[in-house]
């Protein structure tokens, strides 16, 4: 389906002119996504960008605060009443406008594939607070009704990109996966943490799209494996040896078709020190120690190539270095 070493990218820019950003996107990446631009609103953040239509949901924008208010069984049973399996709760354009500038940049024309994304269930649950700072992953109904409502994103953003694209990607954000385990998530399980991977990954795929998963940090990556993406998204530059870890399951999820996105162009402040050159030698490095336990071929001809994460917390001028980076590594490990 994907030729070996296409590129795209993870979702956040640091531009304020979403045209700027959607403008340096197409020009970069063979899969272009649509930006997430958190330093031209609060309301373009990773929570709040798909927090409409979330029952008792309040957001302060001057002081930058989102919280679920308590104690509000209206607002809860609007939401039951207009939830189905069909519905799409759009994201509208002062939440994103990159996407809108996306497919007004687009127009009439029609692509291969285009990517999208959605912050994941976990991620979601987990930063959102209730009024008395709780998050609301341990309210069950708020848990499930967030992932309600991260569903119905995902069925807006596949249905407004379609008309654009012959296949849609949407990578589930989940950067709180690399925090599991730690003491300031005891209570949340591995169990409840693949139901909700599975469900908006099966919503995904039911969607029409493809799914992929994003975490740029360490994982449990076999619980990762088994929630049914196509594509896992890592930070190859700095957490290959992860990888290295579940031998099996990795060479299993190749060869049922799914790829590798391998994040080898750094968005932290090793960006600094590295050159092309540098970067090729540091991917061999990598390619040579996971083919001691995963088959060469399967590792290089599932493989895209992207940043280690998004590039919205560095400047403009890094994200320009970093996406030069990406298109001149390319070359240099796919000729």
């Amino acid at each position: 389906m994907f030729k070996p070493f296409e590129t795209t990218g993870i979702g956040s820019l640091p531009h304020k002119d979403p045209e700027e950003a959607c403008r340096l996107i197409f020009d970069t990446f063979d899969i272009p996504f649509w930006p997430q631009l958190p330093n031209l609103s609060f309301h373009e953040s990773m929570i709040v960008q798909f927090s409409e239509d979330m029952p008792s949901i309040r957001i302060e924008e001057k002081k930058e605060k989102i919280w679920v208010e308590k104690e509000r069984s209206d607002e809860l049973m609007d939401f039951y009443n207009k939830y189905s399996e069909e519905w799409v709760s759009p994201i509208s354009e002062g939440y994103a406008k990159g996407i809108y500038t996306f497919m007004r940049i687009l127009k009439d024309k029609k692509t291969s594939f285009l990517k999208g994304q959605v912050t994941g269930p976990l991620t979601f649950s987990l930063g959102l607070k209730d009024s008395d700072g709780k998050p609301v992953f341990f309210n069950e109904e708020l848990r499930e009704i967030s992932l309600m409502l991260l569903k119905s994103k995902v069925r807006w953003q596949v249905e407004v990109l379609k008309p654009f694209a012959e296949n849609i990607i949407i990578f589930i954000d989940e950067p709180i996966l690399s925090a599991l385990g730690s003491t300031s998530y005891i209570g949340v399980n591995s169990e409840e943490t693949l139901r909700l991977l599975k469900e908006i990954s099966d919503a995904i795929r039911y969607s029409g799209a493809i799914p992929g998963i994003h975490c740029c940090g360490n994982a449990d990556w076999q619980l990762v494996i088994k929630s049914r993406v196509n594509i896992i998204s890592f930070d190859a530059y700095g957490y290959i040896d992860t990888i290295s870890l579940y031998p099996l399951e990795f060479t299993d999820f190749l060869k049922d078709g799914g790829y590798l996105a391998w994040g080898i162009i750094p968005t932290t402040d090793s960006l600094k020190e590295e050159n092309v050159d540098s970067l090729k030698k540091r991917f061999q490095e990598g390619v040579k120690k996971l083919s001691k336990f995963i088959p060469e071929d399967l590792l290089l001809s599932q493989i895209f190539l992207t940043p280690s994460c998004g590039t919205g917390s560095r400047s403009i001028e890094e994200t320009l270095k970093i996406f030069h980076l990406i298109k001149i590594f390319k070359r240099s490990v796919s000729e």
